[in-house]
């Protein structure tokens, strides 16, 4: 048992001056935000209107295809119904 207490002394003793380091300061730029006035280098910089342009492009790619789904399946639904009603109106008259 002596063993075991003297390892976890020993342990306590080698671990303590590491725990008692304080962590290094960091320099003032990476703690708060620094602005910029320009951009580095012109390949920083992003087209933004043409970016728009495209994603409200994309949008409308994107919607006119959800009505045209929509409208295709609602059609195809509407004739089903058409063909199940001449279908009961046939079978109302074999009565």
């Amino acid at each position: 048992m002596k063993r075991i207490t003297g390892g976890f002394l020993l342990t306590l003793l080698l671990a303590a001056p590491l725990a008692a380091q304080q962590p290094q300061p960091k320099p003032a730029a990476q703690d708060e935000f620094v602005p910029v006035s320009q951009p580095l280098s012109p390949q920083d910089t992003i087209p933004a209107p043409r970016l728009v342009a495209t994603a409200y492009g994309f949008i409308w790619v994107l919607l006119l295809g959800y009505v045209w789904s929509v409208r295709s399946r609602l059609t195809k639904v509407e004739r089903e119904m058409a063909t199940l009603s001449q279908r009961v109106s046939a079978g109302d008259r074999t009565r």
